[in-house]
This record gives structure tokens, sequence and C-alpha cells, in this order.
């Protein structure tokens, strides 16, 4: 008989508030699949939300208006491609075969 009235006991000292949605599972009789996925806001702060797609982490654009000139120029000449710098090195080839053809020994 304790045993009956112990859950409606636990059901009556639950305190519901914001904080248990964090806690309890989702209450839905469908449940879709959601993937647990970081996202990142433009001020670096990041959020755990579940999406959709299989994805790690979601990086949400920065606005370029509110941005000074100085670090808008910055921004926008990183978004450019690196151009590669091909170093060409002239090798002097001062080598002379003919200095070493006499330990060259000649098969008979």
């Amino acid at each position: 008989m304790l045993l009956k009235q112990l859950p409606q006991v636990v059901q009556q000292l639950r305190c519901l508030s914001s904080a248990t949605t964090a806690v309890t599972r989702l209450h839905r009789s469908v449940y879709c699949r959601l993937y647990p996925t970081v996202v990142v806001q433009p001020d670096g702060s990041t959020i755990n939300i579940r999406y959709h797609e299989p994805r790690k982490i979601i990086k949400l654009p920065l606005d370029l208006s509110t941005l000074s000139d100085s670090e808008r120029k910055a921004r926008l000449e990183a978004r450019k491609p690196r151009k590669k710098v091909k170093i060409m090195e002239e090798v002097e080839d001062n080598f002379n075969a003919k200095k070493y053809m006499k330990y060259i020994k000649k098969k008979k």
C-alpha cells in the first residue's frame, strides 16, 4: 500500500519551473531524429541545440556593417584566396663529368 502511494507523493513534491525542461525528455508522441549541434554566434558565444541535419557546428555570419573600417578591411582581405609564391632557385651547374672518368672502371 505504501508503494502505491509513493509515486503520488513524488509527483506532488515535484516543483515545475522553466529549468525542468532541460532535465526531462521531450514529451512528444512522434519523435523525429534530431542531432546535437553547437551554434557559434558572431560574438563567439556558443549554444547547444538539436538540429534536424547531422552537423557538428553551425557558425552564424558576422554583420559587416557593425564593424569599423579597419576591421571590415581585415575581414574582407582574409576572405580572398592567398596567392601562392613560387620560388625559383637557379642552381649553378659547374659539374664536370670528365673529371671523374678516372674512377670509373670499364668492363672488359
